[in-house]
């Protein structure tokens, strides 16, 4: 993948909602990308098993979730990515996306990395908020152990204090160094983790300056960027998404960045039986 296309866009709502809202978000996003000549990978995830408060909308549950995204995958026709919490759910889950993600939260959790990657799908390993772009190696080795290296790296942002991230733009170069393709997270990476009284809360008038100086540096393959049609009425992480609306406009940056950048310096995302 990536052989004809200056980069990849991994998008879409961060929970599945709804299926009418993924299968149009999907539509737009694969719309957009094509017609910007950008690889779309539609993204939304069936459980976050990760919200701050118990009562936080989680998502419809494995089962319900991936009947939604194998008719996302059929009828919009490009390929999906969704994460998983537990190593009983990667098997399942393999079946039916294109890419599994382990969540930043969890790189670290070896059952988790190892059960992901023994699927033999590319696996979107997101760099922990706590780690160094350096340790990821570790990470990915574990994964590599299985015999699948169809391993990709996400930078998200690196604790700053509390209720803050910082991007180090050096890291997405480090990450690089370690043979994988590397993708840039534009919007979670303007979160604010647990800052709005129970919920995280987010600075998304940052997405386009990172989004913009992450491409600059000739190392990312792909873009990760939640959008929804409308955020302040998204269920999860609203406050740093991208409101879909914008997209085409972030992508018109983006490419004309990579019309400038060397040729060839991008490594390609691995190939999914739903890929260009």
């Amino acid at each position: 993948m990536l052989k004809n296309y200056p980069f990849a866009l991994i998008s879409g709502s961060c929970v599945i909602e709804s299926e009418q809202l993924c299968l149009d978000v999907a539509g737009e996003v694969a719309r957009i990308a094509k017609q910007l000549g950008v690889l779309p990978i539609f993204k939304a995830s069936y459980d976050k098993a990760n919200r701050t408060q118990l009562e936080n909308f989680r998502g419809p549950g494995r089962e319900k979730g991936l009947q939604i995204l194998a008719k996302v995958r059929k009828e919009i026709g490009i390929p999906v990515l969704t994460d998983i919490h537990l190593p009983e759910d990667a098997a399942p889950v393999a079946e039916v996306v294109d890419f599994l993600q382990i969540p930043a939260f969890l790189c670290r959790q070896t059952d988790l990395v190892v059960a992901a990657a023994k699927t033999g799908k590319p696996v979107n390993i997101k760099k922990g908020q706590f780690m160094a772009p350096e340790d990821m190696a570790y990470i990915a080795q574990k994964a590599v152990s299985t015999g699948n290296s169809k391993i990709m790296l996400t930078e998200r942002g690196t604790t700053f204090g509390y209720h803050d991230l910082v991007v180090d733009m050096r890291s997405l170069l480090r990450l690089a160094e370690l043979g994988y393709p590397v993708v840039f997270d534009a919007t979670h990476s303007v979160q604010t983790p647990g800052g709005a009284g129970g919920a995280s809360g987010g600075t998304p008038e940052f997405i386009f300056p990172l989004a913009r100086a992450a491409a600059a540096t000739g190392a990312v393959s792909a873009f990760f960027v939640e959008t929804h049609p409308k955020p302040a009425e998204a269920l999860s992480d609203g406050p740093n998404m991208l409101p879909l609306s914008l997209l085409p406009n972030l992508l018109e940056e983006l490419v004309k960045i990579y019309e400038a950048l060397p040729k060839g310096k991008t490594k390609p995302l691995p190939s999914t039986s739903n890929g260009e």
